[in-house]
């Protein structure tokens, strides 16, 4: 039999709301051993690494994870601050920021909590918090505004492999992109606008996105077409500037979406 996690539906008639924003994550700490357990949990998910599972638990644990802590983990140290790591300091203000603006424009109280795919606080633990306050609908966003099935994707399924251990599954509803929508390209173009104003608009905008392996995308994951759309509408919106959109972070000896940033 299945052993399911004992929660309970909330008792109260009304209905009560939460909003999960969710992220990659953050190791605990920059040491070799925290980071070590953070790369192994997030190399293990097989959107991440599209390999036979036996091939890539020897490639990982016979070679990644005994090189690449010590290195990552010198990388984090020149990043962190003393309230920890930024992207958990941001993620956590976000959170509080978009709590304070919903309960000013809402007549409902609405909660709004950070989660993080990998490492803490996880998104079970958050799903689990919620249910405990008697939150009853669940709108998940993963903070990634193009669909890759390696991020939005592998955090919808997380969402499932939780829930599918729950006695109690409250009702959730996913937003998996917004590369097109109209307020996140009038963000990005304040932002640009207001570097511009600060330092100088220089001869040529540079767009980069993080890139994905050629075949993934050749296999129908719709990640570098709408890294296309976002550039090309925020490119539109600034007029008349010179542009670029390109692809950074690839490795490995296959191909990448390109073109690539550093040619």
């Amino acid at each position: 039999m299945p052993k399911f996690r004992n929660n309970f539906a909330p008792k109260s008639d009304t209905k009560q709301f939460g909003v999960i924003l969710a992220n990659l994550g953050t190791p605990d700490s920059p040491s070799t051993s925290s980071v070590r357990r953070f790369l192994r949990q997030f190399l293990s998910d097989k959107r991440v690494v599209e390999l036979p599972k036996i091939l890539w638990w020897f490639i990982l644990n016979g070679i990644i994870l005994v090189i690449r802590p010590r290195r990552s983990a010198h990388a984090y140290q020149q990043i962190w601050q003393e309230d920890g790591s930024p992207l958990m300091i941001y993620s956590i203000r976000q959170a509080e920021a978009l709590e304070i603006s919903m309960n000013s424009d809402y007549a409902i109280p609405i909660a709004v909590r950070h989660a993080m795919r990998y490492g803490r606080p996880s998104v079970g633990d958050v799903l689990d918090e919620m249910t405990g306050q008697g939150i009853d609908r669940v709108l998940v966003i993963p903070l990634y505004p193009q669909y890759s099935g390696s991020t939005v994707g592998s955090t919808f399924d997380e969402i499932g492999n939780v829930l599918a251990m729950r006695r109690f599954v409250p009702e959730v509803r996913f937003m998996n992109g917004y590369a097109n929508r109209t307020e996140y390209i009038e963000c990005l173009e304040r932002t640009v606008r207001q570097h511009w104003s600060s330092n100088g608009q220089a001869e040529c905008l540079v767009m980069s996105f993080h890139g994905l392996p050629q075949e993934v995308c050749d296999a129908g994951d719709p990640y570098q077409q709408q890294c296309s759309e976002t550039a090309h509408l925020l490119a539109s919106k600034l007029g008349g500037q010179n542009w670029r959109f390109c692809f950074q972070s690839r490795i490995g000896p296959k191909a990448w979406i390109q073109p690539y940033t550093d040619s």
